[in-house]
């Protein structure tokens, strides 16, 4: 799993520390329009993921809401076909990592994922939801998924990343070609066409990259 261990601030406590709106977790239902956006100006495709980060909690109370957004999500996959899993990582942080080829389902799962912590009194912990793109100019083989899945994603990659400390968005492009670089042009590419779509992080310095263990992996892999 490759988040740095630097995520605790930048995304944790000094973000909520500094936080200039309360995260609202509908914000999340602007990326049903973004990626319209995304496609059509940009011509970055969704790959079918998208994740949410947070917290890990020691009690029980904290493990019967999170089985409880494991049931919802199972519920829900008969319906819309959304594939969720969980996660931690090595830095202490819970993913639940979702794949649907409709985005709007990834939308909505990802939603009822966060909302439901939030309804058991751990919105504190959520951190951040990442929705992943590529270049449309890329493999249009299988992108999502794990295993081989991450071997034929050849488009270049970019992610909207929702700070919930922030209560914002943010753009983050890995170079595809260099190790932990990202790809300045994309991002400002990114902000200049989705901002105002989408409320933006207006301080860069909390455009915090969520570099993956290897290179082509997403950040949760």
């Amino acid at each position: 799993m490759g988040l740095l261990s630097g995520l605790k601030s930048v995304l944790g406590m000094r973000a909520e520390a500094d936080a200039t709106r309360d995260a609202n977790p509908d914000d999340l239902f602007g990326m049903s329009t973004a990626h319209v956006t995304m496609e059509a100006e940009l011509g970055y495709e969704p790959t079918g993921d998208a994740a949410l980060c947070f917290g890990d909690v020691d009690s029980t109370d904290f493990a019967a809401a999170t089985d409880e957004v494991e049931a919802i999500l199972d519920a829900g996959e008969a319906e819309t076909g959304t594939e969720a899993e969980f996660a931690g990582d090595s830095h202490g942080y819970r993913w639940v990592v979702l794949h649907d080829e409709d985005f709007d389902d990834l939308v909505t799962s990802i939603h009822f994922a966060a909302d439901t912590l939030i309804e058991r009194h751990y919105g504190s912990r959520l951190l951040a939801a990442l929705f992943a793109f590529e270049d449309s100019a890329g493999s249009k083989g299988q992108r999502h998924g794990g295993g081989d899945a991450a071997e034929e994603r050849t488009g270049d990659p970019a992610y909207w990343v929702y700070s919930f400390r922030r209560g914002a968005y943010y753009p983050f492009a890995p170079a595809s070609d260099a190790d932990h670089e990202r790809d300045q042009a994309a991002e400002f590419k990114l902000e200049s066409t989705l901002d105002g779509e989408l409320g933006v992080e207006a301080d860069k310095s909390y455009w915090y990259p969520l570099w993956p263990d290897r290179a082509g992996d997403h950040p949760w892999e």
